[in-house]
């Protein structure tokens, strides 16, 4: 190139920053209660500046240059961030592409009176920036999976909370459907707190399970295998008459299960079989 590209984006830097601002913060999608106008002016200010140091006339065709590297590293945190933050991946975009428009105004204005070198410069700058959109969508889904991972692992743990209702007892009450990932995580929880506390009752309540197939009736035997093996006894409620059928239908054996049609009475049978006798206390009639 005759023109020094490096040189010539470095001295309109402050220009290109403004120019980048203005259009960050004239997009409708702009998300203010996600980021302040001051950190959207750090993070552009930092990768533009990292960005600016590594262009010449050797790397701007070279996207694996390691001149690059702290520009990858710079965009590929603020993208992770920005997915953790809650941005869309249309408004994580914007934040590369508007650095796009903002270099190649610049480029136009610079290179008016050389056509030759300005398309070349154009079509080197679409590239390379096209190239860190690839990278920021790249580590935004990243982030995104990271954060889907999470509130999956979070939702398991909270959609199967192990509650001791009586000493010596614990109940499980089990909402959503029964697969071999989540059967897994119901039978950890369940035998740790029998470690944990010494219960030799454990109350399966499934009345939040929308159906039993032969494949989740099976997962509830297994967890009822695994928690007699750490001996303790497995009772499960919420048996609806649908399930009642379908079970029967399935001509899956339950009979060496004690089954109860509610918690309730579940809780009732548990305390018959600790020999705990439970009574309403009659209050004295006022003299």
């Amino acid at each position: 190139m005759k023109q020094d590209i490096s040189k010539l984006l470095q001295k309109k830097k402050k220009s290109i920053l403004e120019d980048w601002m203005h259009l960050q913060l004239a997009d409708a999608g702009l998300r203010e209660d996600l980021m302040s106008n001051d950190e959207l002016r750090e993070q552009s200010a930092e990768l533009l500046d990292s960005l600016l140091k590594g262009i010449n006339d050797k790397t701007i065709n070279d996207f694996n240059s390691d001149e690059f590297a702290p520009v990858y590293e710079i965009l590929s945190g603020i993208s992770i961030s920005r997915a953790r933050q809650g941005f869309s991946p249309r408004e994580t975009g914007i934040f590369v592409f508007s650095l796009k428009d903002a270099l190649l105004k610049t480029i136009v204005t610079e290179l008016s009176n050389d056509q030759g070198a300005l398309l070349e410069t154009i079509v080197s700058v679409n590239k390379l920036l096209d190239n860190l959109g690839i990278v920021t969508f790249e580590t935004f889904i990243k982030g995104r999976e990271e954060v889907i991972l999470r509130q999956t692992d979070e939702i398991a743990e909270i959609s199967t909370p192990v509650i001791q209702v009586w000493d010596g007892i614990l109940a499980l009450p089990i909402i959503g459907t029964l697969d071999s990932a989540r059967t897994q995580v119901v039978m950890e929880n369940l035998l740790q707190h029998i470690v944990e506390t010494g219960s030799t009752i454990a109350i399966l309540d499934i009345s939040g399970v929308p159906a039993v197939d032969s494949l989740v009736a099976q997962h509830i035997i297994k967890t009822v295998a695994a928690t007699r093996l750490m001996g303790a006894e497995c009772i499960i409620s919420g048996i609806r008459p649908e399930i009642a059928q379908t079970v029967v239908h399935l001509g899956i054996d339950l009979s060496n299960i004690v089954t109860k049609a509610s918690l309730a009475s579940a809780l009732k049978h548990a305390f018959a079989m600790l020999r705990l006798d439970v009574k309403r206390i009659q209050k004295e009639k006022e003299k």
